[in-house]
């Protein structure tokens, strides 16, 4: 029942939140089966339009036949919000929701949220097209008096709405700023034409010394590998130096390049992918704080923020690879590092203390421990110290060949 706060947090979890019972971690191996027999979780445009069409008459209906003040509920996107599902290997939402009743005090925001459903519903779903972030904030200039003063309110409100419907805003319609990521190696990517829907073929192998952009919708993609697995590196600099030396030939991978934290179309390429061909994950990042708890973890299991679309957007199969602390040991490295600095120990104590993740897996949290105490943070260009291409000629091949990978 709605009350006429203008919007509060209410506790759901009693009904949503039933415990999952845990289940044995899968191997981490490259020869791992990743994700076999699951499919591509895709909405359609029709889904996503009926979608918006219910929750319109849903609240037409609170205001002509109940006969009482219409709300919207969006769940609370925050860590406190979430938990981490072994078995669905990612963060699940728990039942917290946050209630927006249309009162005096919140008929703009009520007014903009019903504008962008029948913006997203008309403009983009029913004509196939698309927007930006700016787009949207700019196109509310002719909305009157209900229009965004500034982005970062149309911003929230995009997020409150993908929330809301439990669809992410690319198949809403809505395409990001950022690059997807780059892509090399032996995989055949099955494009199409966006104004004749003409199928396109780019073979990623044939690419000379560049490497194909990631686009920023990835639902139409169709895939064709023989692949053994997927590398996902960091930084373009190392990503450039293994494309040029082909490594994706030697160990026979799929070559991707994040480029620092994923963007949402890297990673939801990255889960199509490994899913649609059956291959693993593993993921090669520098050996701090940001990389584990950001980069890596943000891949592997989502955001608290973003933990209503968790289920798009992580990759459950993917394992770390390196670069971990116990690396600086075994390879010598120890005059190739950098400090601990403020920040990178808050987040590191941060991450053990409420990560959900991090609190689960013990592995993890020896890593961080022994970072901590070791002081020192390392980045994957430090092998360099032993030769330009050490990483792809030694460091590499040793890694796979012990396949011992961080969950």
């Amino acid at each position: 029942m709605c009350r006429t706060a203008d919007c509060r947090t209410v506790d759901g979890g009693k009904k949503m939140a039933k415990k999952k019972k845990t289940v044995k971690k899968p191997p981490a191996t490259p020869k791992g089966k990743g994700a076999k027999g699951k499919k591509p979780i895709i909405v359609t445009r029709k889904d996503a339009s009926k979608r918006i069409v219910e929750e319109g008459d849903s609240i037409y209906n609170d205001i002509v036949k109940r006969r009482k003040k219409p709300c919207m509920k969006f769940p609370v996107r925050s860590l406190s919000n979430v938990k981490y599902d072994l078995k669905r290997g990612h963060f699940e939402i728990l039942g917290k929701m946050s209630e927006r009743t249309l009162t005096y005090n919140t008929a703009k925001t009520f007014a903009q949220t019903l504008r962008l459903l029948a913006t997203t519903k008309n403009d983009l779903l029913d004509k196939n097209d698309i927007a930006g972030k700016r787009e949207v904030y700019y196109n509310s200039k002719s909305w009157g008096e209900c229009r965004f003063e500034h982005q970062p309110e149309s911003d929230n409100l995009l997020d409150d709405m993908e929330a809301m419907l439990g669809v992410n805003r690319e198949q809403l319609g809505y395409i990001p700023e950022e690059r997807g990521g780059d892509v090399t190696g032996p995989l055949v990517v099955l494009d199409q034409n966006p104004v004749t829907g003409q199928k396109v073929k780019i073979d990623c192998a044939k690419l000379g010394t560049g490497a194909w952009s990631i686009p920023s919708r990835v639902e139409h993609l169709e895939f064709e590998s023989k692949a053994k697995f997927i590398l996902v590196i960091e930084t373009a600099s190392l990503f450039q130096r293994l494309v040029h030396h082909l490594f994706y030939e030697k160990a026979n991978c799929i070559l991707i390049s994040m480029s620092g934290v994923p963007t949402r179309a890297c990673r939801r390429f990255i889960r199509r992918l490994a899913d649609d061909r059956n291959l693993p994950v593993l993921v090669f990042t520098d050996g701090d704080p940001y990389g584990y708890c950001n980069i890596y973890r943000t891949l592997k299991v989502g955001s608290g923020q973003a933990a209503h679309i968790n289920r798009y957007f992580c990759v459950p199969q993917a394992r770390y690879l390196g670069v971990t602390p116990q690396d600086i040991i075994d390879y010598k490295l120890e005059d190739a590092t950098h400090p601990l600095e403020v920040p990178d120990i808050k987040r590191a104590n941060d991450a053990l203390k409420n990560d959900p993740f991090i609190k689960h897996h013990k592995e993890w949290q020896d890593v961080l421990h022994q970072m901590l105490k070791m002081g020192v943070r390392i980045e994957q260009q430090a092998f360099a110290k032993h030769g330009l291409n050490f990483v792809l000629e030694k460091y590499l091949p040793e890694k796979l060949k012990k396949a011992e990978f961080l969950p």
